[in-house]
């Protein structure tokens, strides 16, 4: 997908909801991003919210809609550790759309994805279609779900990512039944490599997983960086799979580059002690959503104190009473990435099925970015209870939730979104230190 950033007013009531626009389909020009600052770019061809006469009606009236779903996150593989906050966020949004008994009552099947280097995610999809699911929530890996998209749209199901980041979803063939609430990596791109340029670097290695997510972030970065006025002097691939970096650290390291970014899974487990084993300084790295973790267990203390990465997403402290009610769901939770995005992924489709008075995933799907103030022009509201109220009144509603204003494209991408800056503390556990 290529979409614009650009600085909007939120269209949340909430202030911590200012948000990041997304639209258009051209290369992003960042003109202000710092720690704690803003991002924003022009934004060239920005494409207009439909207006209440091109959305579809709501008929008025109470529904009993049986809604089922399945899950394809990861329990195993690279990605594993976003496994239990995405689940969490998952079984949080069924908790909270059953327990308020209006309309729609959901049944989710929770399934692996595994990563690449399996099948895992084939096996689980054809058991979940073989279920009769309406809706199928994951991969979160944008390499997995390109293995199984295919399968998931010729079902005609729903695939609805709460992380899938991949630039290349925008224009997929998907029949309009793929969605998600993370933004594309053209964004975090923009805001990773001007991070980089700030912090004062003027040459940039690359150490990059060879996978749809990670060369496409890579390359958003490099562009930034480049733009900003910096020099990528390396870049070294691998595969999913590898277990030895020592030829991408010698590559990368041999160009004697001021900062590295890893652009990598759970692999940055492996690379980051032998970096900075090898001399390289460990305050020098910058890491991404798909590592961003808490190494206080794996690393060596201060091994890369003042380290930094992004990640999208609101500030956990803006989210309220959210975090205690994923603690309520799984009480040993530590991190909470796409918790958020998952949660309101359910609640989207659960008002979709509700606006289309129907569990047919293709109904559904033609409510969405309705129900998310993408078109229609609705009235605002934050949870599942007050939508379905307003719904069963025939109006339209535009749905902000845990992860922020979510304003579908046609596309099924979020037009809104932030991305959060982080800096690793001494005990190798991370701090957010501002939005870009």
């Amino acid at each position: 997908m290529s979409v614009f950033a650009r600085a909007t007013a939120s269209r949340s009531s909430r202030a911590v909801w200012t948000g990041i626009a997304l639209a258009g389909a051209s290369a992003l020009l960042l003109t202000a991003c710092s720690t704690g600052g803003t991002a924003t770019t022009p934004s060239e061809t920005a494409e207009a919210t439909a207006d209440a006469s091109e959305a579809l009606p709501i008929a008025e009236g109470e529904r009993a809609l049986d809604l089922k779903i399945g899950t394809i996150l990861p329990q195993s593989g690279a990605l594993a550790f976003l496994g239990p906050p995405e689940e969490a966020g998952v079984q949080l949004g069924v908790d909270e759309v059953n327990e308020a008994a209006a309309g729609v009552n959901v049944e989710v099947v929770f399934r692996d994805s595994g990563d690449t280097t399996t099948d895992t995610a084939t096996v689980s999809v054809t058991d979940l279609l073989s279920q009769d699911v309406s809706a199928i929530i994951g991969a979160a890996s944008s390499g997995v779900s390109k293995t199984v998209i295919d399968q998931i749209v010729a079902a005609n199901v729903i695939q609805f990512s709460p992380a899938n980041t991949s630039a290349d979803f925008t224009t997929y063939n998907d029949n309009g039944l793929y969605w998600r609430t993370a933004p594309s990596d053209v964004l975090q791109g923009e805001v990773l490599g001007n991070l980089i340029a700030d912090d004062g670097n003027q040459t940039l290695g690359l150490i990059v997983l060879n996978d749809a997510y990670g060369t496409g972030l890579a390359q958003f970065t490099k562009d930034a960086f480049e733009a900003a006025g910096g020099e990528v002097v390396a870049e070294s691939l691998f595969n999913e799979g590898d277990s030895s970096f020592d030829a991408q650290i010698s590559e990368v390291t041999a160009a004697n580059p001021d900062a590295i970014a890893l652009i990598t899974f759970d692999q940055a487990k492996v690379i980051t002690p032998a970096l900075v084993g090898s001399g390289f300084p460990g305050d020098k790295l910058y890491y991404v959503d798909g590592n961003l973790a808490d190494y206080s267990a794996d690393f060596a203390p201060n091994l890369i104190e003042g380290s930094k990465g992004t990640l999208p997403g609101l500030d956990t402290g803006s989210l309220g009473d959210f975090t205690d009610r994923l603690l309520g769901v799984d009480p040993d939770l530590t991190d909470y990435s796409y918790a958020a995005e998952s949660y309101d992924a359910v609640v989207l489709i659960a008002l979709a099925a509700y606006a289309a008075n129907s569990t047919d995933a293709t109904e559904i799907a033609k409510y969405l970015q309705q129900v998310s103030g993408g078109s229609g022009d609705g009235e605002k509201v934050t949870t599942y209870a007050d939508g379905v109220k307003l719904l069963a009144e025939g109006k339209q509603i535009d749905y902000d939730g845990a992860s922020g204003p979510i304003t579908f494209d046609s596309n099924g991408d979020p037009t809104e979104a932030t991305i959060g800056i982080f800096e690793f503390n001494a005990d190798n556990t991370y701090s957010r230190i501002g939005d870009g």
